[in-house]
């Protein structure tokens, strides 16, 4: 494909417009980065997928601790193993622009953060959302202390610092100040949240709108 903007007919390119949040310049630039993510023998891009673990080692997706969880939940394969094909790439690209709504982005940020894929949050998720932030290796994860603390939201003052000091955690403070999630929008107490909720906390949260993005 070499690049070339040619095998995108005008027609899809309007059709990409009017379904995404993307201009044309965008789906342009994406097509360009999609097709260098393909097998240099493979021509037919519309219908061909990228491995997830192609897609992970973008530079953009790279240092993102929720780089497969983002590949699972736009990926449309069958499989489930997190490949995507060209307009599941798109529709990543759209839900992480900028212009993108606050409710498709959160929408999505659920979506990832559901780990379980069981439709809400619980104790199980914020967990693994922990591990995915610092690392989940033996130098740089929680002990179990620290982590029950957390996810209970009974850190604060000294306490809440001295977790927050951890390298990746402190690399991620906006992520981490969002783990009192589960306390703070559970608004019905069934210790789970679900996503009417998460968006009610998630609409409070300036921060959360603009953090939310991959630049391409």
């Amino acid at each position: 494909m070499g690049g070339s903007a040619s095998h995108l007919s005008k027609e899809q390119l309007s059709e990409y417009q009017e379904l995404t949040f993307l201009t044309k310049q965008d789906i342009l630039h994406a097509y360009r980065i999609f097709a260098e993510l393909l097998s240099k023998d493979l021509v037919d891009f519309q219908n061909t997928r990228v491995s997830k673990d192609r897609i992970c080692e973008m530079p953009e997706l790279k240092a993102n601790p929720f780089r497969e969880r983002i590949c699972l939940v736009f990926s449309t394969a069958i499989e489930k193993d997190g490949s995507m094909s060209f307009e599941d790439f798109l529709d990543m690209l759209s839900a992480f622009s900028d212009s993108a709504t606050p409710e498709i982005k959160s929408h999505y940020a659920f979506r990832i953060f559901d780990f379980d894929d069981d439709g809400t949050l619980d104790k199980e998720d914020l967990k693994k959302l922990v591990n995915c932030l610092t690392g989940g290796t033996s130098d740089t994860q929680l002990t179990e202390a620290e982590m029950n603390q957390l996810i209970q939201n009974e850190l604060c003052g000294s306490e809440m610092q001295d977790v927050a000091k951890h390298s990746l955690l402190q690399e991620y403070q906006l992520e981490f100040q969002k783990l009192t999630i589960l306390e703070e929008s559970d608004i019905d107490k069934d210790g789970t949240v679900n996503l009417s909720e998460f968006q009610h906390v998630i609409s409070r949260s300036p921060d959360f709108v603009s953090s939310f993005k991959i630049v391409l």
